[in-house]
């Protein structure tokens, strides 16, 4: 399975390339955004580099319809777990062989729901994890909403400033070192958290 996902993942990220500057690039854009929150495996950042290298200038425009189209798509995974868990959730999370994380995800939404959905964007894990077992634990959706808006907001944002900045100069190292450049962005923000609140 997890093989095949792989191969499913190197195959999408391809086509995501290919179709970045056809006429058709925001629709897929606001597809794989929403789709990555709730129930697909391929996050929208590759499709949203592959944009942003031919269309900088618009860096704005496209992070903010991608931060939309994702927190949507986490309303949609957060409705899931919520109304849906044995029938969609549960087969989903053992589609994706994601039963550890869920189960990792609820003790840390025990310690704090509003800090663990919003570090959810820049953790490995995949955010439909997250959306999905928001709901199960029924979290407050004010917090789910406003977590999910400025953790997604931040990353996407992050990457489309750093390309605007960089262009092709850093679009490679993200391709490549995602997940790291995630979490050392999360390291950052929790330590300007902690040096504000000792002020």
């Amino acid at each position: 399975m997890k093989f095949w996902l792989t191969k499913k993942r190197d195959q999408i990220r391809d086509w995501t390339v290919r179709h970045a500057e056809g006429a058709h690039a925001q629709f897929w854009l606001i597809v794989f955004s929403f789709a990555e929150a709730s129930f697909f495996p391929i996050p929208p950042d590759i499709l949203l580099i592959a944009i942003l290298l031919t269309n900088s200038a618009q860096w704005i425009w496209y992070c903010l319809v991608t931060t939309l189209s994702s927190v949507a798509g986490g309303i949609f995974g957060y409705v899931i777990g919520y109304f849906f868990f044995v029938f969609v959730g549960k087969p989903l999370i053992a589609f994706y062989n994601l039963e550890v994380a869920v189960a990792q995800v609820g003790i840390l939404f025990s310690d704090n729901a509003f800090w663990t959905i919003f570090f959810a964007a820049f953790t490995p894990i995949p955010f439909k994890v997250f959306t999905i077992v928001a709901g199960l634990f029924h979290i407050n959706f004010g917090i789910f909403l406003t977590a999910s808006l400025l953790g997604r907001g931040m990353r996407f944002f992050a990457i489309g400033y750093l390309l605007r900045r960089f262009g092709k100069k850093i679009s490679v190292l993200l391709y490549k070192y995602f997940n790291i450049f995630s979490l050392l962005f999360a390291l950052l923000i929790i330590t300007a958290v902690v040096c504000s609140t000792w002020r």
